[in-house]
């Protein structure tokens, strides 16, 4: 069953969820988690800023901000452990 996503009213945006054991949803480390993150948290920042929600869009930049740092050239390492 697919899940829908709010958006307009009377409208919504279809997503089927991942299945657990599709290799294809494996986890691609953290580099391609950083610039999804860091795609996904852009578009909404400027959703936000489109709808004047300052505050909101201001903690998404900052979100943004920080994929930027973690992408830097030799700051992607591997965790440490505590």
């Amino acid at each position: 069953m697919p899940l829908i996503l709010p958006g307009m009213p009377g409208r919504g945006i279809p997503m089927t969820s991942p299945l657990p054991d599709d290799p294809a949803q494996g986890d691609g480390g953290p580099e391609e988690a950083a610039l999804y993150i860091k795609g996904a948290v852009r578009d909404l920042s400027l959703m936000a800023r489109c709808h004047r929600h300052d505050m909101l869009a201001y903690l998404l930049d900052m979100a943004h901000l920080e994929t930027e740092e973690i992408l830097r050239p030799g700051r992607l390492c591997k965790p440490s452990s505590r």
